[in-house]
């Protein structure tokens, strides 16, 4: 496992993360999800993510379970904070008073002192950006977070909140956490300059554009059962993204060949792909099999040639970009 500097930070996080979205919400499969974390752990990934959100505060609770048998020092820990926990006006946002009980209670959920990276989940548009940030700043003062976060902010938003905390002497946004992969490019235009100036690195989530670039769904074939696309509950990224159009299938049977030629699999070269960019410092990646991250983790560390980005931006210059 190869890994990066956060950021402006000097925190290192593995090139692949592990992530708890839509893996952590049937209570039964516990057990299952704790050996992904533990295979993950014991091939070198040290950075886990989650969010208080996630499952209702399960996801915390069985990733901080999980995590209890290695030492505190040895991974880092991300959460979140800004959607709805509960009925009632203040147990959403990013208020002061939800930061802060909501921070206490993903402190006891995951069973830790303290979190490596707190993420604000969203921008909040009702709440004045200065009292979200001071919020923050006073969690790393008492020791309750590390460093702070943002995710899927919008350029605007993450320049202003950089300059506000650097005009209020607070303490910086050093991460963000936005959806980034081959079929959604959104970032590369605005927010990896705009992070790139203050100093802020990227997590991306959904690198393998929920889980079309791992090769499951091919061209003329029935789609895997048990995969997502399959499921109505988590189906709607799939859908509402058109990522199993012919389109998109079509550039997928594309990027395989040159996979293939490279000796790597799909997987592979699309977290590489990922990773050619020395903004992102990690991609979080979803797994229901310890099988799964060890394929995933064999990509860090593969560096694609001039040539073999070259073949791959053709194929996905074909259509429209995301």
């Amino acid at each position: 496992m190869k890994y990066r500097r956060l950021g402006r930070s000097g925190l290192q996080v593995s090139e692949i993360a592990l992530g708890s979205w839509l893996t952590y919400d049937d209570p039964g499969q516990a057990a299952s999800v704790e050996a992904v974390i533990h295979k993950a752990y014991e091939l070198g990934i040290n950075y886990f993510d989650t969010a208080n959100m996630y499952a209702r505060g399960e996801a915390e609770r069985v990733m901080g379970r999980a995590l209890a048998r290695y030492e505190r020092d040895s991974y880092v820990l991300g959460t979140k904070v800004y959607f709805d926990m509960g009925e009632g006006a203040n147990r959403k946002g990013l208020s002061r008073k939800h930061i802060m009980e909501q921070c206490e209670a993903s402190l006891k959920r995951l069973g830790v002192d303290y979190i490596d990276l707190y993420y604000c989940h969203r921008f909040d548009e009702n709440t004045p950006l200065d009292e979200t940030l001071r919020a923050m700043d006073d969690l790393v003062t008492q020791g309750k977070i590390l460093y702070v976060g943002i995710s899927e902010w919008r350029e605007w938003q993450i320049a202003e909140a950089a300059g506000l905390a650097e005009r209020l002497h607070l303490d910086p946004v050093v991460v963000n956490q936005p959806e980034y992969n081959m079929f959604t490019r959104r970032i590369e235009s605005d927010i990896v300059p705009m992070c790139e100036k203050h100093g802020i690195g990227q997590v991306v989530f959904s690198p393998l554009a929920h889980g079309v670039l791992s090769g499951k769904y091919r061209t003329g074939e029935a789609f895997p059962p048990g995969s997502r696309a399959t499921n109505p509950d988590h189906n709607h990224w799939i859908k509402s993204q058109g990522l199993l159009s012919e389109h998109r299938l079509n550039q997928i049977e594309s990027l395989i060949q040159v996979a293939d030629g490279l000796g790597i699999s799909l997987v592979q070269l699309a977290l590489a792909w990922n990773l050619r960019l020395p903004n992102i410092s990690s991609c979080i990646i979803g797994a229901t099999r310890p099988e799964q991250v060890e394929k995933n983790v064999a990509a860090s560390g593969i560096s694609l040639s001039e040539d073999t980005l070259s073949e791959i931006e053709n194929i996905l210059s074909v259509g429209d970009r995301n």
